[in-house]
């Protein structure tokens, strides 16, 4: 009798472990397949709306948008400060 409930306890531990085995590669499946899925969308998405801009006849090559010159050597507002060349460690 008590090697009868241990073959049954081992194929019970082997089915759960084959089971679980099953779950995770499908559910690694479901994942690549929806980031696979996503990805194809967005890169049709952008293709889409680089093709509509590209095709808009009040689309010119001039930006709408003024771009501000930059001030001094880093862009900072508050003058011309170098730029730093050494990082220093903090106290």
């Amino acid at each position: 009798m008590l090697l009868f409930n241990t073959q049954s306890h081992w194929r019970g531990m082997g089915t759960a472990v084959v089971v679980g085995l099953f779950t995770l590669l499908a559910l690694a499946f479901a994942v690549v397949s929806y980031v696979e899925w996503s990805s194809n969308v967005a890169v049709a998405e952008f293709m889409s709306a680089i093709e509509s801009s590209a095709s808009d006849p009040n689309h010119s090559s001039d930006s709408s948008a003024r771009i501000q010159p930059r001030n001094g050597r880093t862009g900072c507002p508050k003058g011309k400060r170098p730029l730093p060349t050494q990082l220093m460690p903090l106290p």
